[in-house]
């Protein structure tokens, strides 16, 4: 993109740093760069820089993801409000012009910067976040549903057993996350159903993003033959549940590393449906794997033992007892989809055609990777693993501090310094518990009014209700 003012390409910059504590001499300041930012911009071409210029219609975009009012006017309503505050003159209060633009917005753009951010995030993170030094990533899969239009049924189509005009269109999104700072590194979408649109192809889609010695940590799912000869071949290792679908473990073979501990040869399928002819016969005729079980004696728990597979083969690299601690926490993963679904409100989508659809997920991403930024600048000063700050409290502080961040009331640098330490301090003051043992039952204690289901299209149902008004 050429820029035609580019002293406003860094006032824009700037106002989009500053949101999310990206100035000054605090730590992590160096992941969301001018270059960075330039970068993902080449492939947006030609743009006038008016009031929505690219940057910052990606500002108001951010603010719409990060408010509890995910409307349109609302964005706009703010940023009028953050014009007349810096002594300009509003623009005009319709949406038009900000949908406009959006759409204008490349998803190529909004994609690059939620994963450079990410990925950004997760290079400088510090040894001693990572397992015994080394990055492990979680992988794990997710659904979110949209508008019900006739384009985005035509991509991501409803589930077979709903009758038209009843449900809405669903997408899966296959997410690779950080262990260390929960930073999403790369993203896959999909159909919800049909051949090629599971978890696993998700995974095949995304894993350029992984580097040779990283360890995937992942579900039973992905402990199959071919992932796992795959994934060694690009250098990866792999931490998985053993899928009983598949096979059963049974540690009196194999060669014996210890109590419940053993590598085992697994042989090739017959067939494998997901290569042709020539990929199956150059695969080795088997691979040899480490199962190691866990035995799960704390009450409330359904699973009695858990059987890990893995390809960290030597028990002097990781012992049994770091194995099973290290699949516990591949609970995180559901945490941070969580926050991403409901706590950031991305479960239930609003966008009508599927490209937009995919750039309102980008756009949560990339508010959720800055928004793990801040957590990790909190962490880092005050010397505690970002795991234990509250991503919910860190939504909430910024989304309080957000007007006087973003306004740049205090002009000096000591100034925006101690106000983003203020920032800090409250963020890093919401800790979560460490409940690893905590069991609670799955069930709902307050009642709310019930109303039926839509088993009809919308408008039969209108017409059936003026009939019968017609009919008194």
């Amino acid at each position: 993109m050429r820029h035609h003012h580019p002293g406003a390409f860094r006032d824009q910059a700037t106002l989009l740093r500053r949101q999310f504590l990206q100035d000054g001499g605090l730590p992590f300041t160096d992941v969301l760069t001018d270059q960075l930012l330039s970068e993902a911009l080449a492939g947006v071409g030609r743009w006038l820089d008016r009031v929505f210029s690219p940057l910052v219609t990606l500002w108001v975009l951010l603010g719409q993801v990060l408010s509890a009012d995910h409307s349109c006017r609302a964005a706009v309503a703010r940023l009028n409000a953050h014009r007349v505050a810096r002594g300009r003159e509003p623009c005009s209060a319709r949406t038009g012009a900000y949908c406009r633009a959006r759409r204008r917005l490349p998803e190529a753009f909004v994609s690059a910067a939620a994963c450079s951010v990410g990925r950004a995030l997760d290079a400088k993170a510090p040894p001693g976040w990572r397992w015994k030094g080394r990055r492990v990533y979680l992988l794990d899969g997710t659904t979110v549903t949209m508008p019900d239009t006739p384009a985005n049924q035509a991509a991501y189509p409803q589930v077979y057993n709903q009758g038209p005009g009843v449900g809405f269109p669903i997408a899966r999104l296959g997410a690779v996350i950080s262990l260390a700072c929960g930073a999403v590194v790369g993203l896959g979408f999909a159909r919800y159903a049909g051949k090629g649109q599971g978890e696993v192809s998700l995974l095949r889609r995304i894993w350029g993003v992984l580097a040779p010695g990283d360890v995937l940590l992942a579900d039973r799912l992905t402990a199959n033959w071919a992932n796992v000869v795959f994934l060694r071949e690009r250098g990866l290792e792999l931490v998985s549940r053993l899928n009983k679908a598949h096979r059963k473990a049974d540690f009196r073979r194999g060669r014996r590393l210890g109590p419940d501990d053993h590598l085992v040869d697994w042989p090739k399928p017959t067939s494998i449906r997901s290569v042709d002819r020539k990929v199956y016969n150059a695969l080795p005729d088997a691979i040899t794997v480490r199962e190691v079980r866990s035995r799960v004696e704390q009450a409330g728990f359904r699973t009695r033992s858990v059987v890990v597979v893995t390809t960290l083969l030597d028990p002097k690299q990781a012992t049994k007892e770091e194995l099973a601690e290290l699949y516990r926490q591949r609970w995180h993963n559901e945490l941070d989809l969580r926050s991403l679904k409901s706590t950031m409100q991305m479960g239930e989508l609003r966008c009508k055609t599927p490209e937009a659809v995919r750039k309102e997920v980008w756009a949560h991403v990339l508010a959720y990777n800055l928004i793990r930024t801040v957590m990790a600048q909190a962490a880092a000063g005050r010397e505690i693993p970002p795991r234990s700050v509250s991503f919910k409290g860190a939504v909430q502080t910024l989304e309080a501090f957000r007007p006087l961040l973003a306004l740049g009331l205090v002009r000096d640098a000591a100034g925006r310094r101690d106000l983003c330490r203020e920032v800090l301090d409250a963020i890093a003051a919401h800790r979560v518990a460490d409940r690893p043992d905590r069991f609670e039952p799955r069930l709902k204690k307050r009642r709310k009014d019930y109303c039926g289901w839509f088993t009809k299209p919308r408008a039969e149902l209108k017409r059936l209700m003026a009939k019968r008004v017609t009919e008194k």
